[in-house]
């Protein structure tokens, strides 16, 4: 995309790092390129002109920092059970679906003690993979660290939902039926037991004491708790996030370095990123700091140049949208007359 002009002005047919620099090859009055953090395009750019400014996008840099914030709760997750008090599963009072990943887990445990002793015994990677017989992905998240959460959860139908719901709540509606029925008039499609077991959890929750913490939510539920700002939780939620805060400080200070890095992007404040990469280097966002040295001169153009990605993303869901409309049988002749000559 022409971001000076906002337009389409060639649809390649695939994303390999030498089909994008022969089309750049043929460009050399290109000075400045906004990417995503995908390394291929930076390699592209890098091998096709190497004169031109690179720009990581800023959306995707947010986004990137989201992600390793939930890969830090994901590595914390045994203190924060134990800080919590949910370092011992009673399967008596499992669900079905709960006792299967519990067994699961018990499973994955016993694998991860022995890779994690074979591991701390200098052993590489490839040989552990040899001798255990399990994938090299699977050993290398263990190796680090990634593969210990015990109950894992999928996006609900009710998870959009849920700002909307809070805001209901507080509001003083109660009521699961009257809730589903606001519900169905933003477009939600579940049913009003969803809703009303919702509104039940939503009850006992706020007369939960710190007694009462026994089973440790997701990774992703606890990323979203401590995220939040302190007067959006419930009481029980906010005695949690105090329990994960003082039993996880490694946690803690992860979680304030992503607002830092948020911050810093949304001010523009240049000046501030070479002391957050230094401030993060030893801590749980180590491999995320790592990407960002990596990519640091498009990643500071970010902070200090105007051009971002929204208006090339804008033109795919726009391309995305032309495709259904033709059924999703449409090639990259026919996309072109459709779209570059419709601009």
């Amino acid at each position: 995309c022409d971001l000076e002009r906002r337009r389409i002005v060639k649809l390649l047919p695939d994303r390999e790092i030498a089909t994008v620099a022969a089309w750049m090859s043929d460009h050399p009055e290109i000075t400045v390129v906004s990417r995503d953090r995908g390394g291929g395009y930076g390699e592209a750019t890098a091998r096709a002109l190497p004169n031109a400014v690179q720009v990581a996008d800023r959306w995707h840099l947010m986004e990137n920092a989201s992600a390793a914030f939930l890969d830090a709760v994901k590595k914390s997750m045994k203190p924060i059970r134990s800080a919590i008090g949910a370092t011992v599963v009673d399967p008596k009072l499992l669900t079905s679906a709960e006792r299967l990943q519990y067994e699961g887990y018990l499973r994955r445990e016993e694998t991860n003690a022995i890779v994690a002793s074979l591991a701390a015994d200098g052993i590489a990677v490839k040989e552990i993979v040899r001798r255990t017989g399990r994938s090299r992905g699977l050993v290398r998240q263990i190796v680090r660290g990634e593969h210990t959460d015990v109950f894992r959860t999928r996006q609900g139908s009710l998870d959009p939902h849920l700002p909307f719901l809070d805001t209901q709540w507080e509001a003083g509606c109660r009521n699961g039926a009257e809730l589903w029925r606001r519900l169905r008039c933003l477009g939600f499609c579940g049913s009003t037991r969803v809703v009303s077991e919702w509104a039940t959890r939503r009850r006992r929750s706020e007369r939960m004491t710190t007694a009462q913490l026994h089973k440790a939510p997701s990774a992703r539920s606890i990323a979203r708790l401590v995220t939040l700002k302190r007067d959006h939780l419930t009481k029980a939620e906010t005695v949690m996030v105090a329990a994960i805060e003082a039993g996880a400080p490694a946690l803690a200070d992860a979680r304030a370095l992503i607002d830092h890095f948020q911050a810093m992007i949304r001010s523009r404040a240049v000046v501030d990123l070479d002391p957050w990469i230094a401030n993060a280097s030893h801590s749980l966002l180590a491999s995320f700091v790592r990407g960002i040295q990596n990519d640091l001169a498009a990643v500071r153009a970010a902070i200090t140049e105007p051009w971002s990605n929204g208006q090339t993303e804008g033109q795919v869901n726009k391309g995305m949208l032309v495709k259904r409309q033709m059924y999703g049988r449409a090639k990259i002749d026919l996309l072109e007359a459709r779209l570059l000559g419709a601009a």
